[in-house]
């Protein structure tokens, strides 16, 4: 669609300068944005490159002056330029709500209003689906699972049984979550499984990356805590206790019955080891091997991890 800046700045609720009557065809970032396009700076050094580029219009912080373009002065230029890039962009065919017919749905599922079930969708005995959810292409959803309001699974997510998703919580593709805890005894001689028929819970607000796993708990839950977010390809165990804000970067590995308080960052690689606990605001810099509890607000580095100021003297 088309859009002047005019009509931009009024939806968005911020102030413009320059030509209100400019026509925007689309929205680009700096390094690629041409004639007929709105851009964002967000930043001093951006500012000064936006003089350069070749976009006609930008989106820009408040008490921004003017340089000779149309420009919109928001609070958070970022954010603003992603609905920007939204409403330009249009709804996809994707966004239409609806059951596909190729969907396999349990007669004892019940699901709200406004959901959407994408091709080939299977929901099992039992499920709640809260309303608006979007569910995509082959995801698989278990028996008594119950997904809270404007949940997004993305194509070929798994959710074993009894899974409890809170309020807009995202999974992007690929996910398991709920599979057994890798839990086995050594008898006779052989490895015997450790039966896994605990479930997962998951949330308000998390968001789950691609080919992430997460793993039931042997009796009870595997807890994430709402607002956290995790990347792709992370690994939580069984019996874990995220606490609420977490940011779990991309290959963290968490071993079972750990957990963590909230605010914990930990970067990518990670690893930690069984029955640890990582306490509130603690960060983890990237590759760290964690094999003693770490306390609150601590800062750590290295294999095996020290506080970092005592590693990067070592």
């Amino acid at each position: 669609m088309v859009a002047t800046v005019r009509e931009l700045a009024e939806w968005l609720e911020g102030e413009f300068v320059g030509d209100g009557e400019l026509a925007i065809k689309s929205a680009r970032p700096l390094a690629e944005a041409q004639a007929g396009d709105i851009t964002f700076a967000e930043d001093e050094r951006r500012l000064l490159e936006l003089h350069q580029c070749q976009a006609s219009a930008a989106v820009v912080p408040l008490g921004t002056p003017a340089n000779g373009k149309p420009l919109i002065r928001v609070r958070d230029p970022l954010m603003t330029f992603a609905r920007i890039v939204e409403r330009l962009r249009g709804h996809s065919a994707s966004t239409a709500m609806g059951i596909h017919s190729s969907a396999s749905i349990h007669p004892t599922a019940e699901i709200a209003t406004g959901a959407t079930i994408d091709p080939f969708v299977v929901i099992g005995p039992g499920c709640r689906i809260g309303a608006r959810c979007r569910i995509g292409n082959g995801v698989s959803v278990g028996a008594d699972c119950r997904l809270g309001d404007d949940v997004v699974l993305h194509p070929h997510v798994a959710l074993y049984d009894r899974a409890i998703l809170g309020n807009r919580v995202i999974i992007h593709a690929n996910s398991v979550i709920g599979a057994d805890g890798f839990g086995y005894r050594l008898q006779g001689g052989g490895h015997v499984k450790v039966p896994q028929l605990g479930h997962v819970e998951i949330g308000d607000d998390v968001e789950i990356g691609a080919c992430t796993t997460i793993d039931r708990g042997t009796f009870g839950a595997t807890r994430i805590g709402a607002g956290t977010k995790i990347d792709n390809l992370v690994m939580i165990g069984h019996n874990c206790q995220i606490g609420r804000h977490n940011l779990l970067v991309s290959q963290v590995g968490i071993a079972g019955s750990s957990s963590t308080g909230d605010h914990v960052v930990m970067a990518g690689q990670v690893g930690v080891r069984d029955h640890i606990h990582i306490g509130a605001g603690a960060a983890i810099s990237a590759q760290s091997g964690i094999r003693l509890p770490v306390p609150d607000g601590a800062r750590m580095l290295g294999y095996p991890a020290l506080p970092e100021a005592t590693q990067r003297r070592i």
